[in-house]
């Protein structure tokens, strides 16, 4: 595929902001006349409404199957969505991608390498914008926001866990952006790796 466009994933633990903050950072990128789609794994395809139905109870498969599905959901996202926009030269922001999975499978006792390696089909992100926060605040803030209704993902121990793989990336397509800070200095922290992203790769919108 010739990539004509930019691939942006926004990654992190559960309560870190993920969705607002794109929100946002598409919001800006319209305002300059970029071409945006916004898109979120899971997807709303079949496989993602079915990893929806684990959140309540992961018990339901293992983790394997669990992988197995999150990679068919993946294979779907990327030729429906994501390859199409970025031959057509749109931004791409994404909510969670393969680093996602890498994390989360791997919390649950997946190797690692072995589910980056299943997932090579994958395009490669021109940049990971990696929000972090310490899992307990982060718990604190699903907690505020949902009550005491939490899904298998969110677990004290859980976050602890992804968390720790999340800091183990070394990938250079990862910027690192502290999620605990106010909403807008985080913003203007992703709209500035954005901007030198696009310096970079003499990406130009429209207007």
């Amino acid at each position: 595929m010739s990539r004509q466009g930019l691939l942006i994933a926004f990654e992190g633990i559960d309560g870190t902001g993920k969705s607002t903050q794109l929100a946002l950072l598409a919001d800006f990128l319209r305002s300059r006349g970029c071409e945006v789609v916004q898109t979120r794994e899971p997807t709303d395809g079949e496989y993602g409404r079915r990893i929806r139905e684990l959140y309540q109870d992961r018990g339901q498969c293992t983790p394997e199957e669990e992988l197995e599905l999150f990679t068919r959901d993946r294979r779907q996202h990327v030729r429906d969505c994501i390859e199409p926009a970025l031959a057509a030269g749109r931004i791409v922001l994404t909510d969670r991608y393969y680093f996602s999975t890498v994390a989360y499978q791997g919390a649950a006792g997946c190797d690692p390498e072995q589910v980056f390696a299943a997932n090579s089909f994958a395009p490669e992100p021109d940049l990971v914008l990696l929000l972090t926060m310490e899992p307990e605040q982060s718990l604190a803030r699903i907690r505020e926001l949902r009550g005491d209704t939490l899904n298998d993902f969110e677990q004290l121990d859980q976050l602890r866990r992804v968390a720790r793989l999340f800091a183990s990336f070394r990938h250079r397509c990862i910027t690192r952006i502290d999620a605990a800070a106010p909403l807008d200095r985080v913003q203007a922290e992703i709209r500035r790796a954005v901007l030198e992203l696009m310096d970079r790769r003499g990406y130009r919108c429209s207007t």
